[in-house]
């Protein structure tokens, strides 16, 4: 199986998100950007249930 492409996007967040982020992917024992993946698709699937 191939892995998907990736590219990089660059977002200002409060450092205190950035460091709540951190820590949450270092507990689960994956990489920031699958936190932060995971987390976004939650979001869209979220608002799409609503729509």
């Amino acid at each position: 199986m191939q892995a998907a492409a990736k590219v990089q996007c660059n977002v200002y967040l409060p450092p205190e998100l950035v460091r709540a982020i951190k820590h949450r992917a270092i507990d689960e024992g994956v990489s920031l950007s699958a936190c932060v993946e995971r987390a976004l698709t939650a979001y869209l699937e979220s608002v799409e249930e609503e729509s």
